[in-house]
């Protein structure tokens, strides 16, 4: 994570003498269990005790606007999701290596979702092992071990992810066989976004080649969403998906943060370009906050893995996290959310540019569906970020009970990511305290 990320998403220990007691209290018992890795957003901590749909609850009742969460996709503790978890947690809780139908059941389902060249799912527990095991497929399949990320991409905490997750900075150094590629920016860029990302997707092949690495696979975020959001231009993940496999290597969709219906248009991020990947990893939104994750890979590539390797994963497919999995599907489709994505997305969209021409700090709108990124410019001439500008807003809006927070290399790209049952009346609420935010300068 960048320095100026930590600064508009971290709450600074030094300032903890400024909280309420109750607070400090806890701040300090977690430093003490906890150690010092972990971190808080805000500048002011926010203490939450229970959630439900949208909102955040503190001690105090106080409730606060959730704008970021994608975890809880289909809203904080939806009651069917918590009944599928409950039923099946008092009924059977056990692994894969029993015959059972709810993991098959939810196979069946979740892969009627992807394209028919996609066939098969294994699953994991995060979306951190999800990636590290569609490397492992990659590296068998192709016999390479060369990667090409994005420049400020994040795919997990493992350490073979955590070495081709850039955005974690300099402490975390990228492996020798990892190579990164700017985004396709579409607002610096404009129309020639998409030919320069494909051109540096071939430099970086050849770069690999170079260095006698033979290369694996081409791992992207569909939504480029740490590097700030750059949805557009459409296709261009189609043409670097034909590089990389010229190349030899596989291309690698990243869903955990784009999947589930959140781009409104489509179910998957990848459907956007007209693109059918090798390996499809997903996790974040897949359980509604139970951890469940997984990896779709056409049928050769996981043969060709399992032929060699036998896969366990304790927890990973077990009975509670497909029935979770399953519910998160069934509420999707059954309240319509993909379509509140596209429709409520598009109107939050549009009070965002329409903010945009009244405040010259909003340099761009850009998005799809749920996943919007409204980047901060110093002035729109230079487009110089406005990363001190952005963390200001960030707090700005916490104190008003409305959570969100920023993205990209200079953290001055507020990153909106509501769960998908986020109303247009609540779009209001954020457009509105976002005006009185940026009015008082």
């Amino acid at each position: 994570m960048s320095k100026d990320q930590r600064m508009v998403n971290a709450f600074d220990p030094a300032t903890a003498s400024q909280l309420p007691a109750r607070e400090q209290v806890l701040i300090e018992r977690r430093r003490q269990s906890l150690g010092s890795a972990y971190r808080l957003f805000y500048e002011q901590p926010l203490h939450v005790v229970r959630a439900e749909d949208v909102w955040l609850y503190d001690p105090d009742g106080n409730a606060y606007l959730d704008v970021y969460n994608n975890v809880a996709s289909v809203g904080h503790s939806h009651p069917r999701v918590v009944a599928a978890i409950a039923q099946q947690a008092a009924t059977l809780n056990t692994h894969t290596r029993y015959l059972g139908d709810g993991i098959v059941d939810y196979a069946e389902r979740l892969l009627a979702t992807f394209p028919a060249e996609t066939s098969q799912v294994m699953f994991t527990c995060t979306g951190s092992e999800a990636n590290d095991l569609a490397l492992r497929l990659a590296w068998n399949a192709t016999g390479g071990k060369g990667l090409i990320v994005s420049s400020h991409a994040y795919h997990g905490v493992t350490s073979s992810v955590a070495e081709c997750s850039p955005a974690f900075g300099d402490g975390v150094p990228l492996g020798v066989h990892v190579r990164t590629v700017p985004p396709p920016d579409s607002y610096r860029q404009g129309p020639d976004a998409g030919k320069r990302f494909v051109e540096g997707v071939q430099a970086a092949i050849a770069d690999l080649q170079r260095h006698g690495i033979q290369p694996a696979a081409l791992l992207v975020d569909t939504l480029f969403t740490s590097d700030g959001v750059y949805p557009e231009p459409v296709g261009c993940l189609a043409r670097a998906a034909e590089v990389i496999r010229a190349a030899g290597g596989l291309f690698i969709a990243d869903e955990v943060q784009a999947g589930f219906a959140r781009s409104g248009s489509h179910f998957w991020g990848f459907q956007r370009h007209g693109v059918v990947p090798d390996i499809v990893t997903m996790g974040k939104p897949m359980g509604n906050g139970h951890p469940i994750a997984g990896v779709v890979a056409r049928p050769q590539i996981i043969d060709a893995f399992g032929s060699r390797v036998r896969y366990f994963n304790t927890f990973g497919g077990n009975a509670v996290s497909c029935a979770a999995g399953m519910a998160v599907l069934d509420v999707i489709r059954d309240e319509q959310l993909q379509q509140n994505a596209l429709e409520t997305g598009a109107y939050l969209k549009a009070g965002f540019e329409a903010l945009a021409a009244r405040h010259e700090l909003i340099g761009d709108v850009r998005g799809a569906g749920f996943f919007l990124g409204v980047e901060m410019v110093r002035d729109r001439a230079s487009k110089a970020p406005a990363s001190v500008e952005t963390a200001r807003i960030v707090n700005a809006l916490r104190q008003r009970r409305i959570l969100i927070s920023a993205t990209g290399p200079a953290g001055n790209i507020l990153k909106v990511r509501p769960q998908l049952v986020f109303a247009r009346e609540h779009a209001d609420m954020l457009l509105g305290a976002l005006d009185e935010v940026l009015a008082a300068g």
